[in-house]
């Protein structure tokens, strides 16, 4: 097993997240790793990601969505698609923000559904044209992919297990596999919780 990555200080946060952006090659982990700062951040309101400001625990407000969006794009720059450690962190976040903005659950149902397309054998546009705000997921996604597999689904539904707010997770579902997706989905749930 790998040595996680040391993250940087309070005060060298923002260069890591600019060091990210500007490198020529980027180790998901590493993207990985910065996203698990802004969720750190989310939870107790304190560290890097909340530096200079005002931050209340359990919330994510449009500074942390912006640079959950700026993380992504950067590690994405060479048209990779999202990984699947990145969306797990993502998930996370999800998870932590009792409140949030809008602006992160349009980017998280986009870098999902960037990802399980992906994972899928879809084409999928790069991330700056993907996860860019004017951009609908219709404008890249084709709804109703019969060909997710079943392990995908299950992943999303085990993180849809846990979650009080379920909201953007079954969009993305019902967007993916159609209608009868939140039945499924609530099954998934249910098997899993058996196994728990």
């Amino acid at each position: 097993m790998s040595k996680p990555i040391e993250l940087p200080s309070d005060a060298s946060f923002q260069a890591f997240v600019t060091a990210i952006e500007c490198s020529m090659v980027i180790v998901p982990t590493v993207a990985a790793d910065a996203l698990a700062q802004v969720r750190d951040g989310v939870i107790t309101g304190e560290g890097p990601t909340t530096q200079g400001r005002i931050h209340f625990s359990r919330t994510l407000d449009a500074q942390d969505a912006a640079l959950c969006e700026r993380i992504l794009l950067a590690a994405g720059d060479e048209g990779e698609p999202v990984t699947r450690a990145e969306a797990e962190i993502l998930m996370e976040i999800d998870a932590a923000a009792a409140e949030r903005v809008e602006q992160f659950d349009d980017l998280f149902v986009k870098a999902i559904a960037h990802h399980v397309l992906s994972s899928a054998g879809h084409q999928v546009p790069p991330r700056a044209v993907a996860l860019a705000p004017q951009t609908q997921l219709t404008d890249w996604a084709t709804p109703n992919h019969h060909d997710v597999d079943t392990e995908m689904l299950q992943w999303i539904a085990g993180h849809a297990r846990t979650r009080t707010r379920k909201g953007p997770l079954m969009t993305l579902v019902v967007f993916l596999i159609g209608a009868a997706a939140g039945s499924m989905l609530q099954t998934l749930a249910a098997i899993g919780d058996t196994f728990i």
